[in-house]
């Protein structure tokens, strides 16, 4: 067994005396419980430290893994430049995992690091390891998460695994990551109900060692209580698959409107029992299933129109069972793509382009997965986790006046009152709850300056999901 230990750990910054002047005292059990973990693994006298971050580089379909033989960092940007670390790169190791992850068919390499600097989610659980072991008789492989699903980066862990195995490697995993970020009305990121209920399950989950209850966590959860480290937490229960784990929650706080959870997982031998990759995708599929089961006609035909064009590079052809209003209709048309809940891709037309509602929204549903210049084309195994929207756009009206618009109602089109420019903002969007912040979000995508002068227009939508 090379994986000798693994930790989940929050990392805010405000723990460390040189950044929270005092305030880290009102997280005194986060630091005990830090420090008791850190002591923990210092004692194994690993080889090689695994972090994966979720501040290290992040693409939504790859995984990054640090390159290089060395890497420095420090807390500038939390104004405690005083506080800096330095590592070696276990380079070996890293190259390997790459390449297991490439014979898995998993999209992870050394390629796209575009800033070197160890980051925070690195740093402090090395802030943490130095007190009780040498950070020159250690290596270090710094992991970057991504946006795929709770399989791959259960898979992605076991690669980890296994290249560690291959190479002989004493190894203990890291997987740092806060838990939600809204607990609290005066938190730096406001509460929601979903919060605290996402951190008590996942706290649940780290403390019984129960990783398939942190794999199916409801994806809708997670994304409303803005957690940060449940992927890091999927590529460790891969790093321990097929193994029983002596799992302990070692504190929980959240005092600042962010939970900071700290748990340890010692191994305990095989156990085939703990291999959840299968039920996992088991579970994934029939998720799937049901979702496209649930689908309308509005969404079956984004979903013909995406998967039709990526598997074949062809316009799919109008099905002949569409109600007559998708044919006899005209009207813009916005079409949504999300994977584990983030945005994936979205183009519309606010107006008609086409001759009928049905083929704007198969043009468009294209045009969402291949043209977003936000994201990269959608990849052929990215399909059978996507979910659709299909927003039909009411004609804009002019109106003269914020006081008309209604977030939750309207949405809203700023168009600049000296040329062509214009931006728009569908409405009831997650974190878009007042006309201020729609119209400065509209401004913004549309190049407008925020005192530039505008005509405004709304217009309503018929969601589909």
């Amino acid at each position: 067994m090379t994986i000798l230990a693994s930790f989940a750990v929050p990392h805010p910054p405000i723990i460390l005396p040189e950044v929270g002047r005092g305030e880290e005292r009102k997280i005194a059990a986060t630091t005990a419980a830090y420090e008791a973990a850190m002591k923990q693994a210092a004692e194994f006298q690993p080889d090689t430290l695994i972090i994966t971050s979720p501040h290290a580089e992040m693409y939504l379909d790859y995984f990054h893994i640090a390159p290089g033989r060395e890497a420095q960092g420090n807390f500038a940007q939390f104004s405690a430049s005083q506080a800096e670390i330095s590592v070696q790169y276990d380079r070996d190791l890293a190259a390997l995992i790459a390449d297991e992850a490439e014979k898995a068919g998993i999209p992870a390499g050394l390629e796209g690091e575009r800033n070197p600097d160890l980051d925070h989610g690195t740093l402090i659980p090395l802030y943490f390891y130095r007190k009780f072991g040498s950070l020159e008789k250690v290596r270090i492989v710094r992991i970057g998460l991504s946006g795929m699903s709770p399989a791959i980066h259960y898979r992605f862990g076991q690669c980890i695994r296994d290249a560690a195995e291959k190479l002989g490697r004493r190894a203990v995993f890291i997987a740092s990551g806060d838990l939600s970020h809204k607990l609290k009305e005066d938190g730096p990121y406001g509460y929601v109900p979903e919060g605290p209920v996402f951190d008590r399950q996942c706290t649940e989950a780290l403390g019984q060692g129960d990783f398939f209850r942190l794999l199916t966590l409801d994806h809708s959860l997670c994304t409303r209580a803005a957690e940060c480290g449940l992927r890091s937490f999927w590529i460790m229960a891969g790093a321990w698959d097929g193994t029983a784990v002596r799992s302990r929650l070692l504190s929980y706080e959240g005092p600042f409107g962010v939970g900071y959870g700290v748990a340890s997982f010692l191994g305990e031998g095989p156990d085939p029992s703990r291999k959840f990759l299968r039920p996992l995708l088991e579970a994934e599929r029939k998720q799937r299933a049901e979702r496209i089961a649930q689908e309308d006609p509005y969404v079956k035909l984004a979903r013909l129109a995406v998967e039709t064009y990526i598997k074949n590079h062809e316009i799919a052809p109008l099905p002949a069972d569409l109600p007559s209003e998708m044919l006899h209709t005209r009207a813009g048309a916005f079409v949504s793509l999300h994977l584990q809940d983030q945005l994936r891709g979205c183009i519309g037309t606010f107006l008609p382009t086409q001759d009928c509602l049905a083929r704007e929204i198969l043009l468009n549903g294209i045009a969402a997965a291949t043209r977003d210049p936000r994201f990269p084309a959608v990849r052929l195994e990215e399909l059978p986790y996507l979910e659709y929207n299909v927003d039909v756009l009411s004609t804009p009206e002019p109106i003269s006046g914020p006081e008309e618009l209604d977030p939750r109602k309207y949405g809203i089109i700023v168009k600049s009152a000296q040329d062509e420019r214009r931006g728009l903002l569908l409405p009831d969007l997650d974190g878009v709850d007042t006309v201020d912040a729609q119209i400065s979000i509209a401004r913004q995508k549309g190049n407008i300056a925020a005192k530039e002068p505008v005509n405004l227009f709304r217009f309503q939508v018929v969601r589909h999901r």
